[in-house]
């Protein structure tokens, strides 16, 4: 059946109206060829008050690459919670491979490559969060996908949420797409979206699961919920607080701390917490907002946040890569909150 409204959106303070315009203005991508499809929710007090598409059915299956990262992140703090490792441990207490380890270009041991900058230093965009779910694996002693499962999916009821999409499911995963190198247009990309119908090589934890809206749903409202949600706690309130506080040192941004070559968020006013970006100063974010927003997005145009001020939850789905294509994230900023009127 997939994710349905549950609520009036006048009850929670919305103009429906006023959302519409949400809708309005995705379909034009949609019908001018620049995006495939589209599947918006938006959420208040944990009800559904408008969830709009075209192009795509509501169950759909969605790669959501690294809208990943948020779920190992929630996985590796349980584990955290139950002691198994320290923030402040060095990766190679888990993994003896990384004990200097030295970065070669071309392959080539005669040219050794710096170190892009002191661990701690500055933040970039990177593999961090694939080297953690290896690390999960060796601490809890399972696979990847039965640590994710355990901890996080299985609790939140998150059943259709895995790393590869079933035969039985593979008719309801849409196709992926990029951008035609001179029309702009969406053409599909079959050869590397089949991936997603088979299972990986490698359990990806920064970006290889495939989910539907109403999964990711489930996974918001937890952050939104300090880490419960339906009476299962998957992370105590300290907790889940602690993931969403800006760990960047002396509370900087990333517009000062980060190296602009490619993340899932904005820089200017958002730190980052653990596994999730966080406004810090929404006036610098340059986009409607609110301070204390926890967000990230996936590499095929996906996004979610969470507003716990204002007690909102907003995922975005689509099948386009890059998801520096079209400004997607700002423009659903905008319609959302100029939808809220109380």
């Amino acid at each position: 059946m997939g994710i349905r409204v549950e609520a009036d959106p006048a009850e929670l303070g919305f103009d429906a109206a006023r959302l519409e315009r949400l809708d309005r203005h995705f379909a034009r991508y949609v019908d001018d060829g620049r995006l495939p499809a589209f599947l918006a929710v938006v959420a208040r007090r944990g009800r559904v008050v408008h969830v709009g598409a075209q192009g795509c059915a509501p169950d759909a299956l969605w790669r959501i690459f690294s809208m990943t990262k948020p779920i190992t992140s929630v996985a590796a703090l349980s584990l955290y919670e139950e002691g198994a490792f320290e923030l402040t441990d060095p990766v190679e207490r888990f993994l003896p491979e990384f004990a200097g380890m030295r970065v070669y270009a071309r392959g080539s041991a005669q040219r050794p490559l710096p170190l892009l900058f002191e661990p701690g230093a500055e933040w970039n965009y990177s593999v961090a969060t694939d080297v953690l779910g290896r690390v999960l694996e060796v601490v809890a002693g399972r696979s990847l996908d039965a640590v994710l499962r355990e901890r996080v999916l299985d609790p939140l009821g998150m059943d259709e949420t895995a790393f590869w999409a079933p035969e039985a499911r593979a008719d309801r995963l849409v196709p992926l797409h990029v951008p035609h190198p001179e029309t702009r247009l969406a053409v599909r990309e079959d050869g590397f979206g089949a991936q997603a119908l088979r299972e990986p090589a490698m359990l990806s934890g920064g970006g290889g699961l495939v989910s539907t809206a109403a999964d990711y749903h489930r996974f918001a409202l937890m952050l939104l919920g300090e880490g419960e949600l339906d009476g299962v706690r998957v992370l105590g309130p300290l907790t889940a607080r602690y993931m969403g506080r800006n760990h960047l040192p002396g509370g900087a941004d990333l517009e000062a701390f980060g190296r602009p070559l490619f993340a899932e968020t904005t820089f200017d006013g958002t730190g980052f917490g653990l596994g999730v970006s966080v406004v810090v100063d929404a006036a610098a974010a340059k986009v409607v907002c609110s301070e204390g927003e926890l967000a990230w997005g996936g590499a095929a145009s996906t996004a979610f946040w969470v507003d716990p001020r204002e007690e909102l939850t907003v995922l975005f789905f689509t099948q386009l890569l890059p998801s520096s294509t079209h400004p997607i994230r700002p423009q659903l900023r905008q319609l959302v909150y100029q939808a809220l009127v109380d």
